[in-house]
């Protein structure tokens, strides 16, 4: 283990390969052992941590040893009765700076919080208004797996794509990309309103350059959706034959129906992990204004963090709905379910998803969902009519055409409900996610092992693709290469708190539109 790493939940030992083999998994093959990849990890905001939990989860009750290599806010793992280990997933903390944690985000740590160079560079990018989290991640956890070569058999990164994740880590990498960022950065320079802001945005979203690059090089790319597997193919030039779609899903056993829990009258459900043009919660407030007048009881409920101003703050003032529209945040996903039960409708009305956790979420408790067409999620609420009522992203008189029509109609709620159900247990469930990503383990296991039997036959004539250059990032000065001690920080001046913040707290980065519940 290096240095800057501990770990949580561990066996004595603290090594994910000590203790005898289990027998085979579930899918008859040898039980794997799983390093999976996380640069933020908070389990109730943002999507990450909600991927991570699910699928470590349900890795593990498939008989693999999964050790989730994490850095702040970490991830919550769930433990699994008559899992190998400890138990089930275990987690290695591999920390940040935490350079966003409240209630000090956009801190400057103090001399002996820096241990190095990456340090150094974390809070330089930081301070001129860029996102570090991606390429400092990725250098720390590179320097992580290779000083524990042999540990495990496949190295699972959850959308880091940083360079420190190229080369050899002593098993091969699958990685995750639930969708490009690079959609999250157009919606925000189209919505941007001054030349100050659009350079902003392209400062805070100058990783996505990297990711790109770090993309077109990966041999295995799941993602969530076909819908998400077309635009990687477009934004990030990844050749399509390199790219599985793995549905993700809902925790069914959580989000089920529970008749005895009463229905709100006129409560509307939407789950915002910040106020970003691509959640799309603006156009949803000026919805809610056209639906009151013909339903006074309507409200909406916002699983979320308020932002004190910004759109969506514009909104609920100049329309007058101060009390017609109030936030929850910290709650658990027991509290979540119940939330959503006790709604008439759930909506989601983001302009983009790449998948919709919080659609297959108020499915799976029988909730009536009205949704836009937005990205991939029609692919996972289905036909207008059928499964939901689907409008136009960005259309608040279609949104409020259809709340207003299922608020009217007791009957259609109930069908599309139980409809919406049936889906969710069909196709989108964490126990199918974790199958079909073990599969996808076991062919970049055999293309590796084909890879390394080629070039012992054929040294001076290798097949199959180059070995990856590795890339150029930034080195310690010579000067400080073998000083003991912490790196000095770097001399950088404060940039203003970047706009794309939620009091200060920068959206979540690379998800795949989690449930949200805590933020």
């Amino acid at each position: 283990m290096t240095a800057d790493a501990d770990e949580a939940g561990l066996p004595a030992s603290g090594r994910a390969q000590d203790g005898p083999r289990p027998g085979p998994a579930a899918d008859g093959g040898r039980p794997l052992r799983i390093a999976l990849l996380t640069y933020k990890g908070n389990p109730y905001c943002g999507g990450q941590g909600v991927y991570v939990r699910h699928l470590s989860r349900e890795l593990a009750r498939l008989g693999h040893r999964v050790e989730v290599i994490g850095a702040q806010p970490y991830p919550v793992l769930d433990r699994v009765e008559g899992a190998t280990g400890a138990g089930g997933p275990t987690l290695t903390r591999l920390p940040s700076l935490d350079l966003y944690r409240q209630p000090d985000p956009f801190r400057t740590p103090a001399r002996e919080e820096y241990r190095d160079w990456i340090d150094t560079l974390e809070v330089a990018t930081m301070k001129t208004g860029g996102f570090p989290e991606p390429l400092t991640f990725s250098l720390r956890a590179g320097r992580h797996l290779r000083a524990r070569r042999g540990d495990f058999d496949v190295v699972h990164d959850n959308q880091t794509l940083g360079y420190g994740l190229l080369g050899d880590l002593g098993a091969p990498l699958v990685t995750t990309i639930h969708h490009p960022i690079t959609v999250d950065r157009r919606l925000e320079l189209d919505a941007a309103d001054s030349r100050l802001r659009r350079a902003s945005v392209r400062r805070w979203y100058a990783f996505t350059r990297m990711q790109g690059r770090v993309a077109r090089r990966l041999p295995s790319v799941l993602t969530v959706s076909g819908s998400s597997r077309q635009e990687i193919v477009e934004h990030l030039g990844v050749r399509p034959e390199r790219i599985s779609v793995v549905h993700i899903g809902a925790d069914t056993d959580r989000f089920s129906p529970d008749p005895s829990v009463p229905q709100v009258p006129g409560r509307i459900v939407t789950t915002s992990s910040a106020d970003v043009p691509l959640k799309g919660l603006v156009h949803l407030v000026e919805a809610l204004a056209e639906v009151r007048a013909e339903h006074p009881a309507a409200h909406l409920v916002v699983v979320g963090k308020r932002a004190e101003d910004g759109p969506v703050a514009g909104a609920i003032e100049r329309y007058g709905l101060k009390d017609a529209v109030s936030f929850v945040k910290g709650i658990t996903d027991e509290e979540l379910a119940d939330l959503i039960r006790g709604s008439q409708v759930a909506c989601v009305p983001s302009l983009y998803e790449g998948f919709s956790l919080p659609a297959a979420e108020a499915m799976a408790t029988g909730t009536p969902l009205v949704a836009t067409t937005g990205g991939a999620i029609p692919e996972v609420a289905g036909p207008d009519g059928e499964t939901c009522l689907a409008v136009p992203p960005g259309d608040a008189p279609a949104l409020a055409a259809a709340l207003g029509r299922l608020l009217d109609d007791a009957g259609l709620r109930a069908r599309l409900g139980a409809a919406g159900r049936a889906r969710v247990l069909a196709r989108f469930t964490w126990a199918r996610a974790a199958q079909g990503t073990v599969e996808r383990y076991r062919e970049a296991m055999d293309r590796a092992a084909a890879g390394r039997s080629s070039r012992a036959v054929h040294p001076a004539q290798r097949s199959g693709p180059a070995r990856p250059v590795r890339p150029r990032v930034p080195q310690p000065p010579a000067s400080a290469a073998g000083r003991a001690g912490p790196a000095q920080p770097a001399a950088v001046q404060p940039a203003p708190a970047h706009p794309h913040t939620d009091s200060g707290r920068p959206a979540a980065t690379g998800t795949p539109s989690g449930s949200n519940h805590s933020c």
